[in-house]
């Protein structure tokens, strides 16, 4: 192919991208914004609460905000704002890398200029999973809807490159496979034996995405084709030159990154976009958030304290292996322990230091045993179900105390 014409094959396939998300975004704003102008009864406080979304299934106006919602669940912020300013601090972040803007932050999707397909291929997933397993929510049952953006479509892209096949292939599985092992998990474990949530929910991630990762290995065909796919051409990002200092500077920005390493964005723009968004909707209804539970500061703190615990405890080896997964405790053992014994001092501050001594190198040894074959995200997980189950009856020990 001629190198001109591959380039402009190239930056049409980018531009299209481009305009695409751009379009989601811009999109889903406007109607929420027109949802909410024109139903006046949606209105509670400044915005509907939590409770008012899912009391109101199956109207239009709660089912868009529970599927909006579930991008920002990871995060156990379940808000249209907090996703929305996910989204868009996302892109931020990748126009500024491939831009070569100074202010890029952390390369996001750790260099590899996959997130648009990463990106298509995780709001795919969630989509299929919300048409296949939407009926199971209702007022009084949660249900995790959401675990497919995080997992497995992401994951395929990472592991097996750009392309259209990848991200389709990628996205039927997460919601064939991640999403009802999740709800097995969370409605058949977890409910009956009163452990939380977020046990059963990385628990599926893993187990579905060990699966599929084995059928991809015996049939290559989902995720290679014979010919060279036009479309799946990898855009160009800029890495900063500069290494690290690993000072004050680096370790608050890493901070701020971890909070948008669970949909493997791992960017300052993005995580910022979240909390702002997460913020703005707390302060239109602290109700609205978090499963109206009012406890996004007490949550934020944890979060925060954990990774930056983390990041401190282990910097070297952050400076030996370029990545360590310090943000696994900021989403499971910190929330998991504030929605169970709540938001005192106590719980935070326990919960957050043993999350941030226990999972990361977990998550590190975990990853480490898997095949070739498999994404690392699976340790990542594990870590996350087997730390969950062993600190929060320390904490709740010592909040009892």
């Amino acid at each position: 192919m001629d190198i001109h014409a591959k380039q402009r094959k190239t930056i049409v396939a980018r531009t299209a991208m481009d305009s695409t998300i751009i379009g989601l975004i811009l999109g889903a704003t406007a109607l929420i914004a027109w949802l909410s102008l024109t139903h006046h009864s949606l209105w509670s406080a400044r915005w509907p609460d939590y409770g008012h979304m899912v009391s109101n299934f199956p109207d239009a106006a709660a089912w868009l905000r529970w599927v909006l919602g579930d991008i920002s669940e990871v995060a156990f912020y379940k808000h249209e704002f907090a996703s929305i300013g996910l989204l868009a601090g996302a892109y931020l972040g990748y126009w500024a890398n491939r831009t070569g803007k100074a202010w890029q932050g952390f390369t996001i999707c750790y260099g590899s200029g996959l997130w648009p397909w990463l990106v298509t291929s995780s709001l795919l997933g969630l989509v299929l999973s919300n048409l296949l397993w939407g009926w199971t929510v209702t007022a009084t049952s949660w249900q995790p809807t959401f675990a497919a953006f995080v997992s497995l479509p992401a994951a395929m892209v990472l592991m097996f490159g750009a392309g259209w096949k990848v991200a389709i292939n990628g996205a039927i599985m997460g919601a064939l496979c991640v999403t009802p092992l999740c709800l097995l998990m969370v409605n058949y474990v977890c409910n009956p034996l009163g452990l939380p949530v977020v046990i059963g929910n990385v628990s599926g991630m893993a187990i579905a995405s060990i699966g599929a990762f084995v059928l991809c290995r015996y049939v290559p065909s989902l995720v290679k084709s014979a010919q060279p796919d036009p479309s799946a051409e990898e855009f160009s990002v800029t890495v900063s030159g500069r290494a690290p200092d690993y000072g004050v500077v680096w370790s608050m920005r890493r901070v701020l990154a971890d909070f948008s390493e669970a949909p493997f964005f791992g960017n300052e723009w993005a995580s910022l976009g979240l909390i702002v968004g997460a913020l703005l909707a707390f302060t239109l209804n602290p109700m609205s958030p978090v499963y109206g539970t009012g406890l996004l500061p007490q949550l934020l703190a944890g979060q925060a304290l954990t990774s930056a615990l983390g990041v401190v405890i282990w910097r070297r080896q952050w400076m030996a292996r370029g990545w360590y997964p310090t943000y696994v405790p900021l989403v499971s053992v910190v929330p998991a322990a504030i929605f169970t014994y709540g938001g005192e001092w106590q719980v935070i501050i326990s919960s957050a230091l043993l999350g941030a001594l226990i999972a990361p190198p977990l998550a590190c040894a975990l990853a480490q045993r898997l095949p070739g074959y498999m994404h690392g995200f699976i340790g990542n997980v594990l870590s996350m179900a087997l730390s969950t189950l062993l600190i929060l009856p320390i904490v709740g020990w010592l909040a009892s105390h």
